[in-house]
């Protein structure tokens, strides 16, 4: 039987819908009664249309998507242990943290096969010397290793350069020319939205500091080729904006990609967000990681770090470490979320906010060169002030009652106490020292009602 099913019924248009639905309305405003106006200033509409496929770009397919494990390392020999015991339990590949220069990342590496691992390393300073040495090491290794150099990323959040701005730069340049890396530079979205940045804001801020990076680093068109970046992106709770989200991601970096030289494809990193963790009723948020790993994964991340339920408050807890990596593997094996790559691709109402984002993302990145880029906008503090307006609005709907976060401002457990469990400060801290910008700092929507909560448990106490 090669006849369609639907073949011999007439094709409905938009505008046949839309007067349907105003019929059915009686009288009520459609756009009033229909149209979901959000904080990212997008639309949202009733119903999407093969007509709503506008301004696609058409991107390779993914590669599938992997498990990873982020690692605090103390020293080099306990992180090498912890490594190995995570990918005995499902990892796939590896974020490893890296405090100073006296880790042995030898001894971090001995017996990892670095040539089906991919590894992630954040160093948290600044050293050509370090990653040099590194990569004489990896040298004829066939390693997949991923340097997470950015300098702008450290001072939008700390408030200072690592050094000075003149010495970061030429540290950078040099780091720039490291061999035997997949990659060496990273762009950190995630910070922006933790402190309160919405979705166009954050993809505008990460294509204005990849056209800062390239400003800084290459002088001619044709040397940029080599340039191949990764992207951090924290996740939020709205699942299929966030799926839109690193959709266009990709859209936006293929963009950039053309008109400057670039490597086709870019490394998406992600993790859900902690602006909407909670320290009442925690174990909520595996349900928030749930969803919010659900669209990272749907919208094409190259690798998925699940982010323990209760880290904001717990000290390397075992536990909410493997709950969060079993969250991954259920989706990975029992969901079988590996076997269809590119599942949202052609979904009406995703390609719909996936145009919108990268159109609103462009608008703002294009705003922010005509004023002269982001490390100018960064120093003169515009871009602190944007991001701040912006967490603001949402707070002010999370404290009214109208943004909800279960078992925190809605449905709330009296009795649940968090006093004796806090091993970790889950609150914002402010930036110690003096600094030459103010930072962009993260913040949860809750804290103040937690610490309200606190102060209870402690009078009661």
């Amino acid at each position: 039987m090669k006849e369609l099913l639907f073949q011999k019924f007439p094709q409905v248009t938009a505008n046949q819908w839309k007067q349907q639905i105003e019929a059915d309305l009686k009288g009520a405003d459609y756009d009033e009664k229909l149209i979901f106006n959000s904080l990212d200033g997008i639309s949202v509409k009733p119903f999407y249309t093969s007509e709503d496929l506008t301004g696609r770009i058409q991107l390779p397919p993914p590669k599938p998507w992997n498990i990873c494990e982020k690692i605090a390392v103390e020293d080099a020999g306990q992180g090498n242990k912890k490594a190995r015991q995570v990918l005995e339990k499902g990892a796939e590949s590896l974020w490893f943290l890296i405090p100073s220069e006296t880790i042995d990342l030898e001894l971090l590496f001995d017996g990892l096969d670095l040539s089906t691992i991919p590894i992630y390393l954040e160093l948290q300073f600044l050293s050509s010397e370090y990653v040099q040495k590194l990569g004489k090491f990896l040298a004829e290794k066939n390693a997949e290793v991923y340097l997470q150099t950015d300098i702008l990323g450290h001072l939008s959040r700390t408030g200072n350069w690592f050094f000075d701005r003149e010495k970061d730069f030429q540290i950078l340049k040099s780091i720039a020319a490291a061999s035997n890396f997949s990659s060496v530079f990273a762009i950190d979205l995630s910070h922006f939205q933790n402190a309160g940045a919405n979705i166009p804001q954050q993809l505008g801020l990460a294509m204005a500091i990849l056209k800062e990076y390239l400003n800084i680093i290459f002088q001619k068109r044709n040397l940029s080729k080599g340039f191949s970046p990764q992207f951090l992106v924290a996740v939020g709770s709205n699942y299929f904006f966030e799926i839109a989200k690193i959709r266009a991601l990709r859209r936006l970096y293929r963009l950039m990609a053309k008109e400057n030289d670039l490597p086709e494809k870019c490394v998406i990193l992600a993790q859900p967000s902690f602006r909407d963790k909670t320290l009442y009723d925690n174990n909520v948020n595996l349900l928030r990681t749930t969803t919010q790993s659900m669209s990272a994964i749907l919208g094409g991340a190259d690798a998925v770090y699940n982010t323990p339920y209760d880290a904001i408050f717990r000290r390397n807890g075992e536990f909410g470490e493997r709950i969060a990596r079993n969250q991954l593997l259920i989706m990975k094996h029992e969901a079988y979320f590996k076997r269809v790559a590119n599942p949202a691709d052609g979904a009406y109402y995703i390609e719909s906010l996936t145009s919108q984002f990268t159109e609103a993302a462009l608008k703002v990145y294009h705003d922010i060169e005509r004023e002269g880029g982001f490390l100018k906008l960064l120093l003169n503090e515009k871009i602190q002030t944007q991001v701040a307006e912006s967490a603001a609005k949402e707070q002010e709907l999370f404290d009214k009652g109208e943004l909800i976060l279960v078992g925190t401002n809605k449905f709330s457990n009296p009795q649940d106490l968090m006093q004796k469990e806090l091993e970790l400060n889950p609150f914002r801290q402010e930036a110690s020292g003096e600094t030459i910008i103010r930072p962009i700092l993260p913040k949860r929507l809750s804290e103040k009602q937690e610490q309200e909560r606190l102060q209870k448990e402690q009078l009661d106490s």
